[in-house]
């Protein structure tokens, strides 16, 4: 049996799955808790509905305001009544994914035994996850709120990863998908990117084995760092350059000098200013155990693992309609990337198209005010209800 009516881990909503789910890694894992936020109405006849995965450092906060933060959703520019995502005409779901920390199972947490009963938090017990696994979560909060049939499933960059894993796990769930900023496996170079966030991480004093909890205390350095390093690779050299060039920090009577005491390792420019803050504001709504389980999903990620590597084999026979979009400066899932995902969609005669979005912005433009991917947005969602006969 599973619960859907709403409950509350910690401040957020989610369905308890009592029966759980087996795992890649060969454990099961129950009960579950999918944390989900939702927006629009479901149709009378419940063909309307848009999944919306998350990228890495994302949550199900998509459309409203941050309860930790209190920053406004990381996609309100793209999810509302009249946005491209349009609320008014579509049903828009978004879950936290398995192994996150914002109420789905993961690290933080409580273990619970044979009996139900509360132990101490999973920590780094937790059992490794892949993007399957985060799918198959997904799949079982879609069902439990009544829908046989998704309308569109989209995601961009580790949200695009679940985006393609759904066309290929249950591709008769959806009439539609749109990969943004993705690639159908982790490069070898994010790879190692991952693995320094990770070793920085366990680096930190602090990080006590993985059970910081018990001391109090979180590998807020190591986080920090890894969270620096990671957003760099969201941006490109252009954007940093046009943002913050090599300009300094400066007082107000200070001229050209930096603001302070020149310090070796101090704000000297703004860039790094910059960095610290986006890793000190991550510290305090992110998990270190959550940061190690899902890079590593994300390494594991190959859409052609199972059929040998040829990727084209995945999608034969796949009714769904793909829109695959890449961004011209994005070097951390560039073009290129998304082109081999489209040879093997052509090579499997899908209903594919394709877009790439000229910008400076660097990956993280999906996240960004982008005319040209807005209107890409806007019009295949408009074209693929038209086909449906959806109004």
């Amino acid at each position: 049996m599973n619960s859907t009516t709403p409950l509350a881990v910690g401040d957020h909503p989610h369905i308890r799955i009592d029966e759980g789910l087996d795992l890649d890694c060969g454990v099961h894992l129950a009960p579950i808790d999918v944390a989900y936020c939702t927006y629009g109405t479901l149709s009378a006849r419940r063909d309307n509905a848009i999944l919306i995965c998350h990228a890495f450092t994302g949550d199900q906060y998509v459309a409203e305001q941050h309860p930790l933060t209190g920053k406004p959703g990381w996609w309100s520019s793209m999810v509302g009544p009249g946005k491209p995502i349009d609320t008014d005409r579509f049903f828009v779901i978004c879950s936290n994914v398995l192994g996150g920390c914002m109420g789905t199972t993961g690290p933080r947490s409580v273990r619970t035994d044979s009996d139900g009963d509360g132990q101490e938090l999973w920590g780094t017990a937790f059992p490794p996850i892949t993007i399957r696994d985060m799918v198959r979560a997904q799949y079982k909060l879609v069902r439990a709120l009544g829908i046989d049939r998704l309308f569109a499933v989209i995601g961009g960059s580790m949200g695009g990863m679940q985006v393609l894993e759904w066309t290929v796990t249950y591709p008769h769930m959806m009439l539609a998908a749109m990969p943004i900023a993705t690639a159908p496996f982790h490069s070898a170079q994010n790879i190692a990117f991952n693995e320094v966030g990770r070793q920085a991480i366990i680096a930190d004093p602090d990080w006590l084995a993985g059970r910081y909890w018990q001391a109090g205390v979180v590998p807020a350095r190591g986080l920090a760092v890894a969270r620096m390093m990671a957003h760099i690779t969201y941006l490109s050299e252009e954007a940093l350059t046009r943002k913050f060039g090599r300009r300094v920090r400066r007082g107000p009577n200070q001229g050209s000098a930096p603001e302070g005491p020149v310090s070796l390792f101090g704000d000297i420019f703004e860039v790094e200013s910059y960095l610290r803050y986006q890793g000190s504001s991550f510290v305090r709504r992110f998990d270190a155990n959550s940061y190690l389980t899902i890079t590593r999903a994300m390494d594991w990620f190959d859409i052609a693992a199972d059929h040998d590597g040829e990727m084209r084999a995945a999608f034969i026979g796949t009714p769904v309609r793909f829109c695959v979009v890449s961004f011209s400066s994005d070097w951390l899932f560039p073009t290129s990337s998304a082109r081999v995902l489209l040879r093997a969609l052509n090579q499997a005669a899908a209903n594919v198209s394709f877009v790439e979005i000229e910008t400076d912005k660097g990956h993280d433009a999906f996240l960004l005010e982008e005319p040209g991917f807005d209107r890409t947005v806007r019009g295949f969602l408009c074209g693929v209800a038209e086909h449906a006969g959806l109004n």
